[in-house]
């Protein structure tokens, strides 16, 4: 491949990636907005968000993971010029999100009397969780239909919408929550609960942004959702679920491995836990990046594979991995120099921001593994090769990081017992057994693509 092949290939790549970057961040920035207004109120309050956030989450997570299976079978389907195939698959994945998102509201408010008198936590706090919980389910359908929507247009390569309607729910989240934390306009002063009202408000308004959207948007034009409007097909359904239920379950064991190591860091101490939340929270920051390249490069591989172009997929490929590793160089090295100033924004207190800076460290190496296997994981799910990733994810993330994790962070079995150190020396090398796994399993797929024994269909 040549330089100038190269770089054109990057540039198409990063055209797609940045407005999902920017997307991501602007979420992550309404997650850092609820938590600071909850907090105004009072300590509980900024408490009962963090917890409900925490169950939340993995949750919507979920769903989330079944639908991205949209984007790799529109991207094929838009390769091969099918545009009925896209909307059936569009309409098709909207049920499954209806389904399961008013499967959740079902089993909130079922199981909400029998959890009650077990959760045994402090009265106000368990209150003000559940009553988040109960009004943020209600805008699970919304955000759910929102995601197949974004998913279908950016299988179509059409990113920019993503940015601009998450700029929207911004928008609706910072006065929602002032109506409804602090009571104004009429409103009760629900506190901390209030986000769980404005969230799920923020919901609805980015899902009626993007139907607008896609209702006008001459781009679209091509694919008539309305023609593929009808009750659901169970062997469809089945289809997308066959895909997409891999991606929700490897989503599900990288969010609740950094839970679990969190649990068991507890007894340490609140310094050492401290320290490992803000290495964790900026890692989940910068991920974002390989992130948005890795969803760019599964539209990429999913149309090259769709138009039987594999050898212009292997090519995207091979782009997308040079691309991560010089970003990689770039914010490890930062993180490696400026690792204490990173600290100082989390905290003031002394000790917290030594062994964070520390931890900090850790957290640029890894950051090198990361990009490499969620890019390549990405590539995958354009191959529709998504089991593999369910499979080499569980392995290298709990049996070979956490196991590793938990002998050198807890016990002496090797060496003196290092805490939160010991569990991002498991994270390195549990991410790099991902990396090599996915990698070779990316050769593999390309291998049976180039010899026409690639399922496509």
């Amino acid at each position: 491949m040549t330089l100038d092949k190269f770089l054109a290939d990057a540039r198409s790549l990063i055209k797609l990636a940045y407005p999902i970057l920017i997307a991501q961040l602007i979420q992550n920035l309404m997650s850092f907005a609820d938590t600071v207004m909850a907090g105004r109120v009072s300590a509980t309050d900024m408490a009962a968000v963090a917890v409900a956030s925490s169950v939340w989450l993995p949750i919507i997570l979920t769903i989330y993971g079944v639908i991205m299976a949209l984007s790799a079978i529109v991207s094929q389907y838009s390769g091969r010029k099918n545009y009925f195939g896209i909307a059936r698959a569009t309409i098709q994945t909207a049920w499954i999100a209806v389904i399961l998102s008013l499967l959740v509201i079902g089993l909130f408010y079922g199981l909400r009397p029998l959890l009650e008198p077990q959760l045994g936590l402090e009265p106000k706090l368990q209150q003000l969780m559940l009553d988040y919980l109960g009004y943020i389910v209600w805008g699970g359908p919304g955000f759910c239909l929102y995601v197949v929507l974004r998913n279908f247009a950016e299988g179509m390569s059409y990113t920019k919408p993503t940015m601009i309607i998450s700029i929207v729910g911004l928008l609706v989240n910072i006065p929602a929550n002032y109506v409804f934390i602090y009571g104004e306009f009429g409103f009760p002063e629900l506190g901390g609960a209030g986000c769980g009202i404005a969230t799920a408000i923020v919901y609805w308004a980015m899902f009626i942004g993007m139907l607008v959207y896609v209702w006008i948007s001459k781009n679209l034009k091509k694919v008539s959702l309305r023609s593929a409007i009808s009750l659901p097909d169970i062997q469809e359904i089945l289809s997308i679920l066959k895909l997409g239920v891999p991606i929700a379950l490897s989503l599900l064991f990288e969010v609740s491995l950094f839970s679990v190591v969190a649990i068991i860091l507890a007894p340490f101490g609140s310094e050492i836990v401290a320290s490992h939340q803000i290495a964790i929270n900026f890692s989940g920051m910068i991920f974002m990046v390989p992130l948005s390249i890795a969803m760019a490069v599964t539209i990429k591989v999913g149309f090259a594979v769709g138009e039987d172009k594999h050898e212009d997929a292997k090519r995207m490929c091979t782009t997308s991995m040079w691309l991560g590793f010089i970003i990689a160089i770039v914010t490890a090295t930062g993180t490696i120099i400026f690792r204490e100033q990173i600290a100082l924004i989390y905290t003031t207190e002394t000790a917290v921001v030594t062994l964070a800076a520390n931890l900090m460290f850790l957290a640029a190496l890894f950051q090198f593994s990361d990009f490499i296997q969620v890019i390549s994981a990405g590539a995958l799910r354009g191959y529709k090769d998504t089991k593999s990733i369910l499979y080499i994810t569980f392995i290298s993330y709990w049996v070979v990081g956490l196991s590793l994790g938990v002998i050198l962070g807890v016990t002496d079995w090797i060496m003196p017992q290092l805490g939160a150190a010991g569990f991002w020396i498991g994270f390195i090398l549990g991410l790099t057994t991902a990396a090599i796994m996915l990698a070779w399993r990316l050769k593999v797929i390309q291998r049976r693509a180039e010899q026409g024994l690639l399922a496509t269909n």
